[in-house]
């Protein structure tokens, strides 16, 4: 693995492990605070007399945060001792919790929310450059593994367990259940994590720069394309678990637990597939995804094919951004750093649009609107990875 320019791996120091598997644990908090509304729509909309629409937004809203700050986060990295901005974006993830536990409204909830967004926009574009630094050369992709299995281990875990804890201490308990694991986070990486002093870094001008490439710009708007259709079903399976498949508390947390462990199955999978082919994947993963969606739409009613569907669309969906990082790699190994920030900001904007626009739908039209906006983003964004496998054959063939 080749690293950014700035980002050298210290080969001479030994492997600060510890600090690897706190980043892992923070990575953990992260993404089990991002997608907790999902599992709560229901309660935290009726709790604070809103429509689910409306609550689907405060996914729109970390996403929006998590963008602006993606784009802005690379030049204060390059100022700041790395170190000092991760423990001030975990602390952000311990006020986000408790902001958004005891919101008396819908507007204290929501800067709750926005508090996450920036915490997700500031970790996941630094996380993979931090975690070169760690550890040699040699274990940089050990490393890299171990932190994304916190990523994939929330996805298992964080809709059935947001379930289960809004049933039984209600939702304001289960988002104040990430607050003392970010605390357990925070003190671990202040005692492991190294003085990480950046030398220099660029403006987000950089990272526009990159999409004057069209391998890049078509590679990212497929990006944008895929995470808006995912977003614009999956932001409302709640609902429609609850009033289409007429699935109870148990029930609902039974298939959200499908999604997660298929999901988990696919991420570790999906290594061996893109090792063969890169753009294959990219291309059929959300073809795949679309007739999924398509046919919820026709069996929703049914337990047994909602369960099968269900599993199926946690098995590609959590994989395929394994793909598009790895895409990013080998397409700008480079400028890695840049083009994380940048990939970043657009699957955050695209999570964002894909929550808004498919809840503006939910609400005036129902699931099918929502569903049928997800499957026709997701089929645009398998053809603009097949015009971006197109794209960099063209490139090869002149290099």
């Amino acid at each position: 693995m080749r690293i950014p320019a700035g980002q050298a791996a210290v080969d001479d120091k030994p492997a600060a492990w510890g600090a690897v598997f706190a980043m892992a644990l923070g990575a953990f908090v992260l993404v089990a605070s991002e997608f907790m509304p999902v599992s709560l729509l229901t309660p935290v909309a009726a709790e604070l007399h809103i429509s689910e629409g409306q609550a689907g937004q405060a996914i729109s809203v970390s996403g929006a945060f998590a963008l602006v700050t993606s784009l802005f986060i690379a030049p204060l990295a390059g100022r700041l001792d790395r170190k000092m901005l991760l423990l001030a974006l975990t602390f952000l993830m311990m006020v986000s919790g408790t902001v958004a536990a005891l919101a008396p409204d819908y507007t204290v909830f929501m800067i709750g929310r926005a508090f996450i967004g920036v915490a997700i926009g500031g970790f996941w574009s630094m996380s993979a450059a931090t975690a070169m630094r760690l550890v040699p050369d040699h274990q940089v992709p050990r490393a890299l593994a171990i932190v994304n299995g916190g990523n994939a281990l929330a996805t298992v875990v964080a809709a059935p367990l947001g379930s289960f804890l809004g049933s039984v201490v209600g939702w304001r308990g289960a988002f104040f259940a990430v607050v003392p694991v970010a605390a357990i986070a925070f003190g671990w990486k202040v005692f492991s994590l190294p003085n990480m002093h950046a030398a220099g870094g660029v403006g987000p001008g950089h990272a526009f720069r990159l999409l004057r490439r069209p391998v890049v710009a078509l590679g990212m708007a497929g990006v944008a394309l895929f995470f808006m259709g995912q977003f614009a079903l999956f932001t409302y399976l709640r609902p429609f678990l609850e009033t289409v498949t007429k699935v109870g508390v148990s029930g609902l947390s039974g298939m959200l637990l499908i999604v997660g462990v298929a999901g988990f199955i696919g991420t570790t999978l999906i290594g061996g597939v893109l090792e063969k082919s890169l753009y294959r994947p990219l291309i059929a993963i959300p073809l795949l995804m679309a007739a999924i969606g398509l046919s919820l739409m026709t069996f929703g009613s049914s337990v047994p094919a909602v369960a099968v569907l269900l599993a199926l669309w946690g098995l590609v969906a959590t994989s395929a951004p394994v793909g598009w990082w790895t895409w990013l790699a080998r397409t700008l190994p480079q400028d890695a750093e840049a083009g994380g920030g940048l990939i970043v900001a657009v699957v955050q904007l695209a999570i964002a649009s894909g929550a808004t626009v498919g809840g503006i739908l939910f609400d005036a039209s129902g699931y099918r609107a929502s569903f049928g906006l997800s499957a026709t983003a997701l089929v645009a964004g398998a053809a603009l990875a097949w015009l971006a496998a197109r794209s960099a054959k063209v490139s090869a063939r002149r290099a």
